[in-house]
């Protein structure tokens, strides 16, 4: 009776791992329409108003990521032992890592600075060593946002799961447990689900009075890590890695998790109907520790809800949502590419600005997933490390 609730459990994770990289599509496909005031590799004079679009996704998606992600982790570990599990994750995570912030966000990086910074041309050798790689003197009047150029852009992600990773390998050597074997233990109350946002929230609270939101920072000189947003983040991901010991998904109650997804659809349905405009502040303020509060329950809620959700209506597969889960971590390294090359061919179209975020961002989804499934996962090396 086991086999076929853990084949269900993946199928149902994977459906949710699909819309979560169309939300990162759809996030990145509106940086330059919607007056996101932070650093894209494309602008534009005309904008519309997707502030709390940004907001609500930044509030939840990436913590979901990490807890999924977390959440196969213990398996493998199990299956493959400290030292295959390091070597597997150093492949399939530091390879991308590598190739992406050699190759993929320089010629990003590039295309802005002679598209967008107003310097005199230059080729892409030099500005390789000059600005990305920071081997010359600084231009005069740098509109940054960092000086040197190079950075890790989207794949910050991927860069925190493998520093993650690492870490949870160094803890198991030290602490080793038994393998899962089905481990007793209901799901969490949902008394004890809010001790935990409250702590998760006042935590954030004091990290942004130093940290606000949208300020990274290079953690350990190379980790580019948004601190506003990283005690959800790591809590989410040891939460992932709970779960799975104690498959806490499988013991998840239905009307326990729509319950959550009512209170976080509530807190985002607030954002979206303009209730709430402080999501950029920081600092020690009262604005600030409610909103901090607020984010962190509209995460939880919209977590266990989504997951609930997927869990009782996305269990079915078929063909093609088989070959697009299969492709979600290889369209998630590529889809920033792609959907800036859409913005650009987008600025000539004769439509809204809002009108563009939907197209660049259906095509962005489209386009992501067709490379990733008829040219980076038919070549043997990729196939590999994706």
């Amino acid at each position: 009776m086991q086999q076929p609730i853990i084949k269900q459990r993946l199928v149902y994770l994977d459906h949710l791992k699909i819309a979560l990289m169309m939300l990162v599509v759809a996030h990145h496909a509106g940086q330059p329409y919607g007056s996101s005031n932070g650093f894209w590799f494309f602008k534009t004079q005309e904008t519309t108003e997707l502030g709390s679009f940004f907001a609500v996704n930044a509030g939840f998606f990436m913590s979901l990521f990490f807890l999924l992600s977390a959440y196969f982790m213990p398996a493998s570990f199990d299956r493959k032992g400290a030292g295959h599990f390091l070597k597997d994750r150093l492949g399939r995570f530091g390879i991308p890592l590598l190739l992406g912030f050699l190759v993929m966000i320089p010629l990003l990086m590039y295309t802005y600075y002679t598209s967008f910074r107003g310097y005199p041309p230059i080729s892409f050798p030099d500005y390789y060593i000059h600005v990305y790689l920071g081997l010359g003197s600084k231009p005069a009047n740098w509109t940054g946002p960092s000086w040197p150029d190079f950075n890790f852009g989207h794949l910050w992600f991927i860069e925190h799961l493998l520093f993650y990773s690492l870490v949870y390998a160094f803890l198991r050597r030290l602490v080793p447990v038994r393998p899962i074997t089905g481990s007793k233990g209901a799901f969490p109350k949902s008394s004890t689900i809010v001790a935990y946002a409250l702590g998760i929230g006042a935590v954030t609270f004091l990290v942004r009075i130093e940290y606000p939101i949208d300020r990274w920072v290079g953690f350990l000189g190379i980790i580019q890590t948004e601190f506003a947003h990283v005690p959800q983040y790591v809590s989410f991901f040891i939460a992932g890695a709970l779960a799975a010991r104690r498959q806490w998904l499988d013991k998840l109650p239905a009307k326990q998790g729509f319950l959550w997804l009512a209170v976080g659809g509530t807190l985002a349905g607030i954002q979206y109907a303009g209730l709430l405009r402080i999501h950029s502040f920081g600092g020690l303020a009262w604005g600030s520790f409610y909103y901090s509060l607020h984010e962190t329950f509209m995460c939880a809620g919209l977590c266990i809800g989504l997951i609930t959700l997927f869990r009782h209506y996305g269990y079915r597969s078929f063909p093609v949502l088989k070959a697009m889960a299969a492709g979600t971590y290889a369209g998630y390294i590529i889809h920033v590419p792609i959907v800036v090359a859409l913005q650009f061919f987008a600025e000539e179209w004769p439509i809204s600005p809002f009108q563009r975020f939907v197209w660049v961002t259906l095509l962005g989804i489209l386009g992501s997933f067709l490379i990733s499934h008829f040219i980076l996962r038919r070549l043997p090396l990729a196939r590999r490390i994706l």
